[in-house]
């Protein structure tokens, strides 16, 4: 049984056939590994200080960095196309949005008028 095999390479370095895609350096994982540990670090001592309604803001963004490079580097987004980054940024934009709706009404939360039940409506 014979066995036939291309091995012929470009100047690049690289296969034709090869599928593994952009490598990216371990020293890259290093770096945002530490970077998500320091955010984590961050999120935990930002969690003992009040700030009032910006709490949710500050974890949000903190969230939201994190979130980032886990998308970049570990998903391999950053070297992905444009058609691929329509399909991550369009869940973002719909949590946007719902999250948008439910905190439309905060302005609007210290005023709650309680209704009194007067002796004619029973």
């Amino acid at each position: 049984m014979a066995h036939s095999h291309d091995h012929s390479h470009s100047g690049d370095g690289h296969s034709h056939g090869d599928t593994l895609g952009h490598v990216v350096p371990v020293k890259t994982f290093a770096k945002v590994l530490g970077a998500l540990l320091v955010l984590t670090i961050i999120t935990v001592a930002a969690a003992k200080i009040d700030m009032g309604k910006w709490n949710i803001v500050g974890a949000m963004v903190i969230a939201s960095i994190k979130a980032s490079l886990v998308i970049l580097v570990f998903m391999h987004g950053k070297y992905e196309n444009k058609i691929i980054w329509t399909y991550i940024l369009i869940p973002f934009i719909l949590l946007a949005i719902m999250i948008g709706g439910v905190f439309t009404d905060d302005p609007f939360r210290d005023r709650i008028q309680h209704f009194k039940v007067t002796e004619q409506a029973k």
